[in-house]
């Protein structure tokens, strides 16, 4: 015996087991359609032939997805060949065949040349005919021809709008006799094995040639009391239409009276135009009083899908009509677009033009042999000497020299801008004489100047000495202070300065030597002659003083 508490557990684990089993099966269970209002069977009359079977699923994707289940066609009632034997009953039969609740519906005319405006005489004179069974074999052949095909519940509705005052087959000529002959063609096509025929009574609504229940044949060869109804007269408004002398109440009461149920074979737009009012009161009534089938007459003026003339009805029409879940909708064949290819056009390719660069000859500057002394750089941290001269062949007290700094080559002035001539720059005398200096060319680029050093004396600007004369007796220079320039800002750091060799006026002593220099026959055109001089100075240092 089990424990309490797990019996417990097993009963609960059941009970979750089997609320999960009918959740799966409720979930698992195909969900039913629920068509928007009623299930009654509709359709539409869209051609006669084959055309109008074809049309059928067209509408319903129309429709959302919406079931036509009423197939409803006409026989042409030109001649008894035609009515006994069309050639396009195979093409409905196939379409009623595919589904068991469909339903055929055709109107059988009862007389040839139907459409002909026959005079009363005359339609008198072949309701009498067809009264004394004159036809009986037309209809006993198209009965036969119903079954072979597979369709022997056929809805048909025999001489409809019989009230009327347009075809042969009008019952107002001779009312009586119109009554002897329905029964005998129903009889006749009853009696064809295997058949299973309903006949559907359908006259106008409203009084029209003759009250249709006058031209009533009786109720053993009645099985639906039909009526075609559109939007004309007589009645304005629906209401009117419905309270009207053999108008649409009276067809519900008619019917229900004789048993019988009652159908809406035609119906649709008409005098009024594109009336949705009407087209949702008819809609609504159809729904009230439950026929076995109504179909609208779908082509202009009547119609609300074909006919593009009645957007608001059409509007209406599917509104009350198609499901609140669209049905399932047929894709359309995509057929693939053929790829033509592109050509392609190939681009030239030009080439390049190539523009030879002209060769201009570089000048040669000639220079001049003659030796240059190396100059001497003075040192700024160096006391400043007594300027008494010296006595010649003695020579200064030893001294360091100082580096050597490589002195550049001559350049050559340039012809369009002239070089100015050098500035003094004062500097700290040395304890010797200058050397000679050959004048610097000036550098592209400015180049910083040492900050002077106090207490400095600047020597006296040098006279030139004319080359023919000769060197005159050097003065003394005298010791001039300086005065000491205020602290500069501080500025970020620069980069080394590179020291500049000053360059002092020739001595007396000193030879200029004027060398010409040849730019070759094109520049000298361009520049002119030009001529390099140096001057030389001949200190007494430099052993090659004249005395």
């Amino acid at each position: 015996m089990p424990r309490p508490h797990r019996r417990l557990a097993s009963t609960c684990i059941g009970t979750v087991t089997a609320g999960l089993l009918a959740t799966g099966a409720a979930l698992a269970a195909p969900e039913k359609e629920q068509p928007k209002g009623s299930d009654i069977a509709m359709g539409a009359f869209l051609d006669s032939g084959q055309t109008g079977v074809a049309r059928i699923p067209q509408l319903s994707r129309w429709l959302g997805g919406k079931e036509i289940r009423v197939g409803h066609t006409y026989l042409p009632g030109d001649r008894w060949a035609r009515i006994e034997n069309p050639d396009f009953l195979e093409a409905w039969a196939q379409w009623r065949r595919a589904k068991p609740d469909r339903l055929f519906v055709l109107n059988v005319p009862m007389q040839e040349h139907n459409e002909d405006h026959v005079p009363d005489r005359e339609v008198a004179r072949l309701i009498r005919a067809g009264a004394e069974g004159q036809f009986d074999h037309h209809f006993e052949k198209l009965a036969h021809r119903l079954v072979e095909l597979g369709v022997p519940d056929t809805v048909i509705v025999l001489g409809w709008e019989m009230n009327g005052a347009t075809y042969t087959h009008r019952c107002a000529p001779d009312p009586e006799g119109w009554k002897e002959y329905w029964n005998r063609i129903v009889n006749t096509m009853r009696s064809v094995p295997g058949q299973r025929f309903k006949f559907d009574y359908a006259p106008n609504r409203g009084s029209d040639a003759i009250g249709w229940t006058k031209c009533y044949p009786g109720d053993d060869v009645v099985d639906v009391v039909g009526m075609d109804s559109y939007d004309q007269a007589p009645g304005k408004t629906f209401d009117e239409m419905v309270k009207q002398p053999y108008g649409l109440q009276q067809h519900v009461d008619f019917a229900k009276a004789h048993g019988k149920d009652i159908s809406y074979p035609e119906w649709g737009l008409f005098r009024h135009g594109d009336n949705p009012a009407y087209v949702q009161r008819m809609l609504k009534w159809i729904e009230q009083h439950k026929p076995l089938y109504h179909t609208i007459t779908d082509y202009c003026p009547h119609g609300v899908w074909q006919c593009k003339q009645n957007p608001r009805s059409a509007k209406a029409f599917r509104a009350a009509l198609a499901p609140e879940r669209p049905g399932p909708v047929i894709p359309t064949p995509v057929v693939p677009t053929p790829v033509i290819p592109t050509p392609v056009v190939p681009t030239p390719v030009l080439p390049t033009p190539s523009i030879p660069t002209p060769q201009i000859p570089t000048p040669q500057i000639p220079t001049p042999g003659l030796p240059v002394p190396s100059p001497v750089v003075p040192s700024p941290q160096l006391p400043a000497p007594d300027p008494s001269p010296e006595t010649p062949g003695t020579g200064p007290s030893p001294e360091p020299a100082p580096e050597p700094v490589p002195v550049p080559s001559p350049a050559v002035p340039s012809p369009e801008v002239p070089v100015p001539a050098p500035e003094p720059v004062p500097v700290s005398p040395e304890p010797v004489e200058p050397s000679p200096q050959v004048p610097a060319p000036e550098s592209p680029s400015p180049e910083p100047v040492p900050e002077p050093v106090p207490s400095a004396a600047v020597p006296s600007p040098q006279t030139p000495v004319d080359p023919g004369t000769g060197p005159s007796p050097e003065p003394v220079p005298v010791p001039v202070p300086v005065p000491v320039p205020e602290p500069s800002p501080v500025l970020p750091p620069a980069p080394d300065p590179v020291p500049v060799t000053p360059k002092p006026e020739p001595p007396a002593n000193s030879t200029q030597w004027c060398v010409p220099v040849n730019f070759g026959e094109w520049l000298s055109k361009l520049v002119g002659k030009q001529s390099v001089c140096v001057k030389v100075d001949w200190g007494k240092d430099s052993g090659f003083w004249p005395w």
